[in-house]
């Protein structure tokens, strides 16, 4: 450890218990944290006091007579006194040089006296946190970077089994082999190596057979707890058993599976009148795009499905989990709804329908697209920044199609920041010049975009990930940004992070006069725009 200096140079006097319990605990607490002690030297006419023997032991200069603590070489800057004698406190008063200040014993044992009582009171802090981690059903454990276990909570032990004396000190997959469970399973890598690996926590299912040979499943957690100088100082490892999630999700995933079969069987049937009635590429575009419009909110209401079980999951659910579950429960009518008015918008899109515009608040919209895509940016490890204006205005607009394009900007942000495993999504509101236009910004820390592609990402079917959608979310929020009147621009760089600004008119007429012009970018405010 690289110790750091210490800013003050202090000499103690008496070199009784009091100054080595004082020497151990300083020395002790401020070498955790890097840094050098402040005493350089002790004086005491016994040479066998307990404190002056420390302070040898130390390195510290040891003195009988307090005088020799004035040497300019010391650079002494404090003397605290140890010692309750009034004649030695007022001897030193007398002939200290002026550049010495004096802490006098008095005033020292009283804040002593704090420490230790601030002291008393972490010892039980630490105690009751051992009691909440002992009633915690998780299994937790503290693992050191050798892999030997250095605590473990009640729960791991009655699961396992075991006495804590008989898994302390002992290798974590030792612990597992003894009790016939594998560490890792078949295809699956020790948690702990890809903590270091990676460095960054990390997340694992795991796959094993129980007792009487049915399938059972154990998700775990291990979050690595860093030392100053980068390296791991200990490994804290959670997991629980899933086993009945995982069935409960599968169950809720064949039942998707059977209403995407349905609705696609329906667009199927659809697609075919739309077949015989038009141009075959117009109208297979036109289903490619049903089907792209109605994934986001099935996705939505899928996430806030799983969030709820989750919350179930956890525990009985309380008065404040009731409620959130009716908000949950209210967007995901919402959602729903919303997939029926998708599929009309873009039939009556084929036939050129105009838009349902109405006054909407464009900042409670952006804060409810966060939250139903909160599970999804959680599971991506995705750090979310909002800095909406108090004072936006309200537009005038189709709430439905806006939200639309909020969902496609973040999910594409969500699909840019998964290889670097999560990432700062930035959402930015603010009026424009003169208050007729309202600026949303939408940055995020991804791979970026690289500059031959920019021209061509709001072209239909243009993409880049291969298997993960047909390319068509762009060119929708380009074409439902231009119906409302306004234009959405893009920045970006490579490694760095992609940037989308939307620029809308406050009102029809407002619509009206700027449809069609296109966004400068960077904007001339460019100091207000979001960064990556």
């Amino acid at each position: 450890m690289e110790h750091m200096p210490s800013m003050i140079r202090i000499a103690l006097v008496g070199g009784g218990a009091f100054c080595a319990e004082l020497l151990a605990k300083t020395a002790a607490g401020l070498g955790r944290e890097g840094i050098l002690a402040p005493f350089v030297a002790v004086a005491d006419p016994d040479p066998e006091a307990p404190g002056v023997r420390l302070a040898a032991g130390m390195g510290l200069a040891v003195f009988r007579d307090y005088r020799d603590l004035y040497d300019p070489r010391l650079d002494i800057h404090l003397i605290i006194l140890l010692t309750p004698e009034e004649e030695v406190l007022h001897e030193i008063l007398k002939t200290r040089p002026p550049r010495i200040r004096i802490l006098s014993f008095s005033v020292f044992r009283m804040f002593w006296t704090a420490i230790a009582a601030e002291e008393r009171k972490l010892r039980q802090r630490s105690g009751e946190m051992e009691a909440i981690l002992n009633g915690i059903e998780d299994f937790i454990l503290v693992i050191l970077p050798d892999r030997t276990i250095a605590d473990a909570n009640l729960s791991f032990l009655r699961k396992m089994g075991v006495s804590r004396e008989e898994v302390i000190g002992r290798r974590c997959d030792e612990v597992y082999r003894r009790r016939g469970r594998p560490c890792a399973g078949p295809g699956e890598s020790c948690p702990l190596e890809l903590v270091v690996r990676h460095r960054r926590p990390e997340r694992q299912v795991q796959r094993r057979s129980g007792a009487g040979g049915e399938e059972r499943f154990t998700e775990v957690q291990v979050y690595p707890v860093w030392e100053k100088n980068g390296r791991i100082s200990r490994f804290i490892h959670i997991s629980r058993d899933i086993t009945a999630w995982r069935r409960q999700e599968e169950e809720i995933m064949r039942r998707l599976e059977g209403m995407v079969e349905e609705r696609t069987r329906q667009l199927k049937e659809t697609t075919a009148q739309l077949l015989h009635r038009d141009k075959m590429a117009s109208l297979g575009k036109l289903a490619a795009a049903v089907v792209h419009e109605i994934n986001n909110p099935i996705a939505g209401i899928l996430n806030l499905t799983l969030l709820m079980k989750r919350m179930l999951g956890e525990g009985p659910p309380a008065p404040q989990t009731i409620a959130e579950f009716q908000g949950f429960l209210g967007l995901m009518e919402t959602e729903t709804r919303r997939v029926s008015r998708i599929v009309s918008d873009l039939l009556a899109f084929s036939r050129q329908s105009r838009l349902e515009m109405k006054p909407l608040d464009l900042n409670r919209l952006i804060e409810k697209t966060v939250q139903l895509n909160a599970n999804l940016l959680k599971i991506a490890g995705i750090q979310v920044e909002a800095r909406l204006a108090p004072d936006l205005l309200p537009i005038v607009g189709s709430e439905d199609q806006l939200q639309q394009v909020l969902v496609n900007l973040i999910s594409n942000a969500v699909q840019a920041m998964e290889p670097r495993g999560g990432g700062r999504l930035t959402l930015t509101s603010e009026n424009g010049p003169g208050e007729g236009w309202i600026r949303v910004r939408i940055g995020d820390t991804g791979i970026g975009i690289p500059p031959e592609n920019v021209p061509r990402i709001f072209e239909p079917f243009f993409t880049t990930r291969s298997g993960k959608g047909v390319g068509l979310g762009l060119s929708v929020a380009y074409g439902i940004v231009q119906g409302h009147g306004g234009t959405i621009a893009v920045a970006s760089a490579v490694g760095e992070g992609t940037n989308f600004e939307i620029r809308l008119p406050r009102s029809p007429a407002a619509q009206t006069g700027e449809r069609g012009k296109e966004a400068a970018w960077p904007p001339p405010e460019s100091s207000s725009s979001t960064t990556s």
